[in-house]
């Protein structure tokens, strides 16, 4: 899971995949979900801003099942496929590719 506040990740939480096929599906440990955002609701905390997952063979893009679950829900996804990682926006009318820059500090 991505946490941070507005547009800035500040950390990368890693989540258990629970999908019976983990090999070309993932599904968020629904534990560490609630977990996830019942910790944001206290002041200060940071928030699930969104998602990250690799595609060990493919490309640091949305794959169609990708887009077949993807909820719409304006959420981050960070997709990593060998050395790249790229960042998208997932909207109601589909996932738009964001840029992003790293910040040390």
């Amino acid at each position: 899971m991505l946490m941070g506040e507005g547009g800035c990740i500040s950390e990368a939480r890693p989540a258990a995949n629970v999908h019976p096929t983990p090999q070309t599906h993932f599904e968020i440990d629904p534990q560490a979900l609630i977990d996830a955002h019942r910790a944001a609701r206290h002041a200060g905390a940071p928030q699930v801003i969104g998602y990250f997952h690799s595609h060990p063979v493919g490309t640091a893009a949305p794959s169609a099942t990708d887009r077949a679950s993807a909820s719409g829900d304006g959420r981050v996804w960070a997709i990593l496929a060998g050395d790249d990682v790229t960042f998208w926006r997932d909207g109601e009318a589909g996932f738009s590719a964001l840029s992003f820059a790293v910040i040390d500090g």
